[in-house]
Order: C-alpha cells, then sequence, then structure tokens
C-alpha cells in the first residue's frame, strides 16, 4: 500500500506540474499544441524516471515505455515546431 501512495503522489505532482508549465508557456514561442504536448511528455519522462528504481516487473515495463513514448514525442514535437518556424522564415 505505502507503494501506491507514493506513486499516486507522484502522479498528483506530475499532473499539477504539467499543468502549470502548459499555462506558463506564452503562444509565440510554440503553437499550443506541440507545446502542451512537448510540457506534457517532459513531465511524464520525470515521473517516470522517478519510478524508474522500484521494483517489479510491471513496474519496469511500464516505466521504460513511458519514458520511450514520452521521449518519442518530445522530439517529434520539436521537430515539427522546427519546421513550422522554418515555413516563417525570409528566403
Amino acid at each position: 500500500m505505502d507503494q501506491f501512495v507514493t506513486a499516486f503522489t507522484i502522479f498528483v505532482l506530475a499532473v499539477f506540474v504539467g499543468f502549470e508549465v502548459i499555462r506558463k508557456v506564452p503562444p509565440p514561442l510554440h503553437t499550443p499544441l506541440t507545446s502542451a504536448s512537448n510540457a506534457v511528455s517532459g513531465i511524464t519522462v520525470v515521473g517516470a524516471l522517478a519510478l524508474a528504481g522500484h521494483e517489479g516487473t510491471l513496474v519496469e515495463v511500464l516505466t521504460f515505455l513511458a519514458i520511450v513514448l514520452a521521449t518519442v514525442n518530445v522530439v517529434g514535437g520539436y521537430g515539427v515546431t522546427n519546421r513550422m518556424l522554418k515555413m516563417f522564415k525570409k528566403g
């Protein structure tokens, strides 16, 4: 039960921090969708890394999947943002 409370606390904190990070991103920097996706995925990576040391096959598998998928989303989001910014550059 103690592990569940710890994991649930990390989840709630990650949701709160993710919401605050998304809310603070200025719209001119990125498109809102990409910014939100990158912020949430970044928080997911941090949360998964915090849980990476816990033992248990299910926890290890889910942590690995969370890190891989969130990292792909962050990299892809920055790639899309970079392409969009190039569209607005002159010549």
